[in-house]
């Protein structure tokens, strides 16, 4: 049942402008980003280090760039995503009938973050696409290429968690999309006052997204940065599983 309402989820979503409109616009700055990245790296990086050991490689100044940036493009993309979840199904007033249905609330959580996910993939298996262009003409390190790309997936899927909860708390799409925002660049702000010198904080750089994403960036694989991307995962969607318990109690 969950991969049922995924694959409908998806589907409906690819069935909508938005979801193409985004794709677009997405690859289309990423790969400008990428052809900026690649010609930096050959008339700035290499030239300045040849020879030297421990050089900057591709990998450092071209693809850990790029999925930094799709991070922080999918900042402000992912709640355009995940806006319309659950708001659009009290906009239309089809709520109640989902609510009715014979499966359980955190089928119907699971399986709409399914596919959302599902969308993700696709968007980042397109981007992938960008440094594999160029893996049989360089050596790129594959750890820190897949380390950089876990922690890609783990912060898009955190983003999608928190828009979804928030995406059952109005009816309003707009404002669904307006509150993630919020939230996600709340995150941000915790990690750049965490950590600038005059008021650094462990606390505001671990409570934060970027501070455990740049960390895969620069391969490093640490359990904690995992397990607080599991937990921000599971908090968000254990609270909308709660909140639509809630409304079908209240039915």
């Amino acid at each position: 049942m969950i991969l049922t309402i995924a694959g409908n989820e998806l589907r409906r979503m690819f069935y909508s402008p938005l979801a193409w409109a985004i794709l677009a616009v997405v690859l289309f700055i990423l790969a400008l980003l990428f052809l900026v990245f690649i010609e930096n790296f050959l008339t700035q990086v290499q030239p300045r280090f040849a020879g030297m050991d421990g050089a900057p490689g591709v990998t450092d100044s071209v693809v850990a760039p790029l999925l930094l940036w799709a991070g922080v493009l999918m900042l402000g993309i992912m709640p355009l995503i995940t806006m319309r979840l659950f708001s659009e199904e009290k906009a239309r007033g089809t709520l109640p009938l989902l609510l009715s249905s014979p499966v359980s609330m955190t089928q119907i959580v699971l399986g709409k973050y399914l596919g959302v996910l599902g969308f993700v993939a696709v968007m980042l298996g397109l981007i992938v696409l960008m440094p594999l262009s160029i893996a049989p003409a360089t050596s790129l390190d594959w750890g820190k290429f897949a380390s950089g790309l876990l922690g890609l997936v783990l912060l898009l899927a955190s983003f999608a968690a928190a828009g979804l909860y928030l995406s059952t708390l109005s009816a309003q799409p707009a404002v669904a999309a307006v509150s993630s925002f919020g939230l996600l660049i709340f995150l941000v702000i915790l990690y750049v006052s965490g950590s600038s010198p005059g008021s650094a904080s462990e606390l505001f750089v671990y409570l934060s997204h970027f501070g455990h994403f740049l960390s895969f960036l620069e391969g490093l694989f640490n359990s904690a940065d995992l397990a607080y991307y599991l937990l921000f995962i599971a908090t968000f969607l254990t609270l909308a599983v709660r909140r639509l318990d809630n409304e079908r109690l209240q039915r």
